[in-house]
């Protein structure tokens, strides 16, 4: 690819169209760049039109074109035509291609905008059982109820590894020590927690709620109980008279809700937001509108639920097959899992009405939480068609209540159809990161179940993977994207770096510890602190937690035991990528691959980020074209960061460039961050310009 080409740029940024978010109605500025004296014409092809474009301006060695389009009521794609001398190419979403493709079309939506505290947010996400015990008082007792065919157990050691049935063991963790650890998560830089779900429920995973109106009292409040655990060998919940107790008095649920409101008022005062797990989808069999556990049957103040009657006020919010009341087992479950029955929102308005309900009550005050996770979010209802009206129904609620809520999805696969505007805001980030990132760095799939040597430090196949994937984002999506290594549905990444294909029932806990390479895995942090998206730690990531996936991917956070070079590689590169907004909203572009290397900018009117990654065992001399990220001949960069088998360093050297080549050795597995010493061409105003790079 010759220098022309190789110069020609645009995306969907504010430095290539403005504004970045239109309005119906309003005219937008789309500008194209180009070499200076190498196109002869640059024509935007927009909404069945073609418009030559103007020259702008010059800054460097590039030349600016400009074209303005008005914005229609309905969305708009377009895509570049360019005739280089007598060739003619197109640029989309792919960059250079030789054949527009539909698809890979560049995209504006009227109206859709996504909060903009958002773009680029660091996030953790916090799994709250195993995070931190603050409040002893409110653990869940050994055989306080019967969970998946074994009592639950309150497990009295920290450190003791998850066992390979989990799913009903408890260490603890609670929104106490949540708070307590506050001053912890402000200064590793985080700006939003995203919590699991918090919602009554049995399971400590909590993705089978069991009333969406309260925050469960074990990670709460009790301020009344009374009542037993269950006796030995005895399997009937409706005995289960403590736990009644405590997750059904209006007094411990009451509480608990106005300590996570007072929890989210000290977050909001410390910078950070909260975004909740809301699980639509499918409830759990204990959940107050079925009552399979029969713990609310007698319960003052609860109507009686579909399982136990017929005439329950809620017999048409799940699907049942048989008319066999009372006790009716009937139902239709998520994946015929009977613990998990599917809520029959085509079949009852009432559920709809009142999901939305929960939809705006957490959004609203005393809450004021700042967004939704949803999970399993394209499962929901029985048919795609309906799954987006109900998404549509659900953002109009949410966004009326605080337009400020980000609504961001669980979703495998192309989520396009999802993310046309009206209905989430943006995804957790598999297909156009985490997976990626995974096959480059360590082989391995995502869950640790396979391993391909093929992929190990496949620039061309990472390359391809997120260009395809990124190109299915509008851009505002893909800046608020959960860009994830590790979360509680896989395995930690650290482990993924020691090459075992397996799970913890095969492979035993000691294994995911084994051979690991923290090198690996510090030049892997480096990519997403710098990459397109919100970076999202899953808590422990940064303490150096291993684990294989679900459930030994829910060890506990290891306080007092941490890996603190660890901790302090991610408060540098949290602190670095929230000090300069090109690594928030700034322009992508790949600038070098080759086996094993990854060379990328991001750059915005002011600032020119470059990084680079080796994965390979050995060496590499590179010779980067950092001309194409807008630094001219001879501009000097500055290396705030590094990593290598050595650990990491932050000093800052200064790196001269010579003819817009930057000459670098990079030492094997590592990783390094760039910087431009001075100020880029394109910046305005320059003569008022102070310039510090931190």
């Amino acid at each position: 690819m010759d220098r022309a080409v190789r110069a020609l740029f645009s995306d969907g940024t504010s430095e290539y169209r403005f504004p970045t978010e239109p309005a119906a109605g309003e005219t937008v500025r789309l500008r194209f760049r180009a070499l200076k004296d190498s196109v002869n014409e640059v024509v935007l092809c927009i909404g069945g039109e073609r418009n030559v474009m103007t020259p702008e301006t010059e800054v460097g060695d590039f030349l600016y074109y400009s074209a303005t389009y008005r914005l229609g009521e309905t969305p708009v794609s377009y895509y570049y035509e360019v005739q280089i001398s007598d060739r003619r190419c197109f640029y989309d979403r792919r960059g250079v291609a030789y054949e527009p493709r539909e698809e890979y079309a560049f995209r504006m939506t009227p109206g859709f905008a996504v909060p903009e505290w958002a773009k680029g947010a660091v996030m953790y996400q916090i799994f709250t059982d195993r995070f931190c015990n603050g409040d002893g008082s409110n653990d869940v007792k050994t055989n306080e109820y019967f969970y998946i065919n074994q009592p639950v157990q309150g497990v009295q050691d920290w450190d003791r590894p998850p066992q390979s049935m989990d799913v009903g063991c408890f260490y603890g963790g609670d929104l106490e020590g949540v708070w307590k650890k506050l001053d912890y998560l402000q200064e590793l830089g985080v700006e939003v927690i995203y919590f699991n779900p918090l919602f009554v429920s049995p399971s400590n995973h909590k993705y089978d709620s069991q009333d969406y109106d309260y925050i469960d009292p074990h990670y709460g409040v009790i301020l009344q109980e009374e009542g037993e655990c269950l006796q030995e060998g005895d399997t009937d919940n409706s005995h289960a008279t403590l736990y009644g107790s405590r997750v059904s008095r209006r007094e411990n649920l009451d509480a608990g809700n106005a300590f996570f409101a007072a929890l989210v008022r000290e977050i909001h005062k410390r910078g950070m937001r909260v975004i909740l797990d809301g699980v639509f989808n499918h409830c759990g069999s204990f959940h107050k509108w079925l009552d399979r556990e029969r713990i609310y049957e007698n319960a003052p103040g609860y109507a009686k639920g579909a399982y136990v009657a017929e005439n329950s006020p809620y017999r048409n919010f799940f699907d049942f097959r048989q008319e066999d009341w009372p006790y009716n087992p009937h139902y239709a479950g998520w994946w015929d899992h009977a613990t998990l029955p599917k809520l029959n929102y085509e079949g009852s308005e009432e559920l709809c009405d009142y999901i939305m309900k929960i939809a705006k009550k957490w959004v609203s005050a005393p809450y004021r939480v700042d967004g939704w996770r949803l999970d399993v979010a394209a499962d929901l209802g029985h048919s795609e068609e309906f799954n987006h009206k109900f998404w549509q129904r659900f953002r109009q609620a949410v966004k009326e209540e605080n337009p400020e809520a980000l609504i961001l999805a669980e979703h495998y696969g192309s989520a396009k159809a999802w993310l046309a505007g009206n209905e989430w805001d943006s995804v957790m980030n598999y297909d156009a990161f985490m997976e990626p990132l995974t096959w480059f760095f360590t082989g391995m799939e995502k869950h640790s179940d396979a391993y391909r040597g093929d992929m190990v430090g496949n620039a061309g196949a990472f390359a391809d993977a997120m260009t395809h994937h990124m190109a299915q984002f509008q851009t505002s999506s893909l800046q608020a994207a959960m860009n994830e290594l590790s979360n509680h549905d896989h395995s930690r990444f650290l482990t993924r770096t020691n090459g075992k294909v397996g799970r913890l029932a095969n492979l035993g806990t000691a294994a995911a510890s084994e051979g690991v390479r923290k090198s690996i895995f510090m030049a892997a942090v480096t990519m997403q602190m710098t990459w397109v998206g919100a970076p999202t730690v899953y808590y422990g990531d940064e303490a150096g937690v291993c684990g294989f996936t679900d459930p030994d991917n829910r060890r506990t956070y290891p306080w007092g035991r941490e890996d603190k070079e660890l901790i302090g590689l991610h408060k540098e590169l949290i602190r670095i990528h929230r000090s300069y907004p090109a690594l928030k909203t700034g322009s992508l572009k790949m600038i070098y691959l080759a086996q094993d290397v990854i060379a990328f900018g991001r750059f915005d009117a002011r600032d020119v980020i470059l990084v680079a990654v080796n994965r390979g065992e050995g060496e590499k001399q590179v010779e980067l074209p950092v001309w194409e990220l807008g630094l001219t001949t001879g501009t000097p960069v500055v290396a705030l960061f590094e990593t290598g088998r050595s650990g990491y360093s932050a000093e800052a050297k200064i790196c001269p460039t010579e003819n817009g080549m930057l000459s670098v050795m990079l030492p094997p597995e590592s990783s390094f961050i760039w910087k431009n010493l001075l100020p880029i061409g394109n910046v305005r105003n320059k003569e008022n310009l102070e310039y510090n790079f931190n």
